[in-house]
């Protein structure tokens, strides 16, 4: 794989195995979401990839972020080089494991979940339950993204966002939430009183979600 990673693996591995991968947000590593395997189901298998790209403080992105200029918010040929990144090894892990017949799922907070929105939509057929926490759909990555009805019906999004989130607009996750809605995608939206970040109830519905 060309992304560092950790995985949990379960005891027996066979080609319906589910698989999901992680992807943590702007200055955080894969450590982060990680913490979540301990309520996750035990026969998953759970990458949780490191993001290519330094930060201060140890820490890693997937790409730019200028805080200062809302239009220019991302930075759009790093974002695109680290989904490619994601996507190549998303389906190196499949291989690698030989799921043939596996459930793929997604979980993305911030930056990470910005990313899983673009790798659902354009891959639709890869995935299954897609968790986008405290993100948004960033349409400047969403080109060629898959409009037809019948080739996103076995997609499934949980959108969490908090009420008082300083990074990331709420407005902006109502948004995506509504584009979810024009595609005709099976989604959960939930708000939560919070900030950028997930807390106990958000995590017990994720878990729920995951859980189905």
């Amino acid at each position: 794989m060309n992304l560092d990673y950790l995985v949990r693996e379960p005891e027996n591995i066979t080609s319906s195995t589910p698989i999901l991968f992680m992807l943590h947000g702007y200055g955080s590593n894969e450590q982060d979401l990680f913490s979540f395997r301990e309520t996750l189901p035990k026969d998953w298998i759970i990458i949780s990839f490191r993001a290519p790209r330094d930060t201060q403080f140890e820490g890693y992105s997937w790409f730019d972020i200028n805080f200062n200029d809302p239009e220019n918010y991302i930075d759009v040929p790093q974002a695109k080089e680290s989904l490619n990144s994601a996507l190549e090894s998303i389906l190196k892990a499949i291989n690698h494991y030989g799921l043939t017949e596996s459930k793929v799922h997604l979980c993305g907070f911030s930056q990470g979940g910005i990313l899983c929105y673009a790798l659902a939509l354009k891959h639709p057929e890869l995935f299954t339950n897609v968790a986008c926490l405290s993100a948004y759909a960033e349409e400047k990555i969403l080109d060629g993204i898959v409009k037809d009805k019948k080739k996103l019906e076995k997609l499934r999004f949980f959108v969490s966002h908090g009420t008082d989130d300083a990074v990331i607009p709420l407005e902006w996750g109502r948004k995506s939430a509504e584009l979810l809605y024009d595609l005709n995608c099976y989604f959960t939206f939930r708000e939560y009183m919070s900030g950028h970040g997930v807390n106990q109830k958000n995590y017990m519905d994720l878990m729920d979600f995951f859980s189905k």
